[in-house]
């Protein structure tokens, strides 16, 4: 079977990017106050790039704020219900006019992104709030999410972008992989072209082809979705709990999973090849 890598654009595009944070420079929201609008709600501080108003008038870029607000103070609850990581402090996400974002950052990311967390969530904004956009702002939501209430946590790729992108499917109705998605994942495991441990143990994939980094993303997704079927929405709320208390990988995956990280990723692995319907006998 061919284990050739899916398409990046159906995967990097939507995904944000918070391994990339070494890779973009900061950009001072209050430096540049005049360019952008401000808004508040309990949780959040947003900046709504000022261009996205001459596109819509002020009524639609006051709606389009009140719908991102709205979007991320649901994901603040749903993350709080789902993983037990509540921040205790406010999140300040800026929405750039898609123009903007593209000149001011395709340049220092190695493959197209739409959002990405640095301190603050900065998304590529758009007429309205659309499925796509809303997972981008949950996915962010994650890392900055992780990021207050443990600072200090390095988590290996494989879970900071598999709870994240899990997170932002699981509850904004997209469920799990795509169709083409999961094709490639039970090609790559028959095939032995899924990426190896080690790469997925990284911090980041930010040091990746825009190829392997599709790769890499699909697989984290899918790994996560493994370990809910395992132990359900239960046991990955438990492995977080037990995570951000020890601050130790592999005691919180024996504690829930029974195994270390790595064990219980090669479970994952097997189980792939087991559950393929094209295997004969």
């Amino acid at each position: 079977m061919s284990s050739r890598r899916p398409r990046v654009r159906g995967v990097a595009r939507l995904v944000g990017l918070a391994a990339l944070l070494q890779l973009a420079a900061p950009v001072s929201v209050s430096s540049a106050a005049d360019r952008f609008e401000r808004g508040r709600s309990p949780h959040f501080m947003l900046y709504q790039d000022a261009d996205t108003s001459h596109r819509t008038g002020p009524s639609g870029s006051k709606s389009f704020e009140r719908e991102v607000l709205q979007s991320l103070e649901s994901a603040r609850e749903l993350l709080a219900k789902l993983l037990d990581v509540v921040p205790r402090r406010s999140v300040t996400v800026v929405v750039y006019d898609p123009q903007v974002f593209d000149r001011d950052f395709a340049a220092v990311l190695p493959f197209p992104a739409a959002g990405f967390y640095q301190g603050v969530i900065r998304v590529r904004g758009s007429a309205r709030v659309t499925p796509e956009l809303e997972r981008v702002l949950r996915h962010e939501y994650v890392h900055a999410a992780f990021d207050a209430v443990a600072p200090s946590l390095v988590l290996p790729a494989l879970l900071n972008e598999g709870l994240a992108e899990w997170f932002a499917r699981a509850t904004t109705g997209a469920g799990g992989l795509a169709p083409n998605e999961a094709r490639w994942l039970l090609d790559a495991a028959a095939g032995g072209g899924l990426p190896p441990l080690s790469t997925l143990l990284d911090p980041s994939f930010g040091g990746l082809g825009a190829d392997e980094a599709a790769a890499a993303y699909i697989t984290s997704t899918a790994f996560v979705g493994f370990l809910v079927g395992q132990e359900g929405d239960r046991g990955l709320r438990e492995l977080c709990r037990t995570l951000l208390r020890t601050g130790n990988l592999d005691r919180a995956f024996e504690r829930v999973y029974g195994g270390s990280l790595a064990e219980i990723h090669d479970e994952f692995r097997a189980e792939l090849v087991r559950s393929d319907p094209r295997r004969s006998g």
